[in-house]
């Protein structure tokens, strides 16, 4: 089964949703400010995709500029980054696709055609 992790008033999560219907893909929604992941959760999916963990941070949120992450992302330890990212939805990049063998992150169509 696959898991589209998202905010529902997204417009790139809208985006992402009707391209799995569009492609008749059964999937899961998770609401990631009502259940955001967990500290757990996140450092499964950044192990599974290969990305760099950076990719997982919502940058250009509020929230990221807030905090001032910019400059402190780097000083921290992955630990400590899930543990920050698992505190708030909104600071997580989102949608996150999750399969039992993949994890992609933000919506890249051409990607996601490789991959469903």
């Amino acid at each position: 089964m696959i898991t589209i992790v998202q905010y529902p008033k997204c417009s790139t999560c809208k985006k992402a949703v009707k391209y799995l219907q569009d492609n008749n893909v059964s999937f899961e929604s998770r609401d990631i400010k009502e259940n955001n992941p967990s500290a757990e959760e996140l450092k499964k999916w950044h192990e599974m995709s290969g990305l760099p963990l950076k990719r997982f941070f919502n940058t250009s949120g509020l929230k990221y500029k807030e905090l001032g992450l910019k400059d402190k992302l780097a000083e921290m330890s992955e630990e400590e980054q899930y543990q920050l990212l698992a505190t708030d939805g909104m600071l997580v990049k989102r949608p996150i696709l999750v399969g039992d063998d993949f994890v992609l992150v933000a919506f890249k169509e051409t990607e996601w055609n490789e991959r469903i």
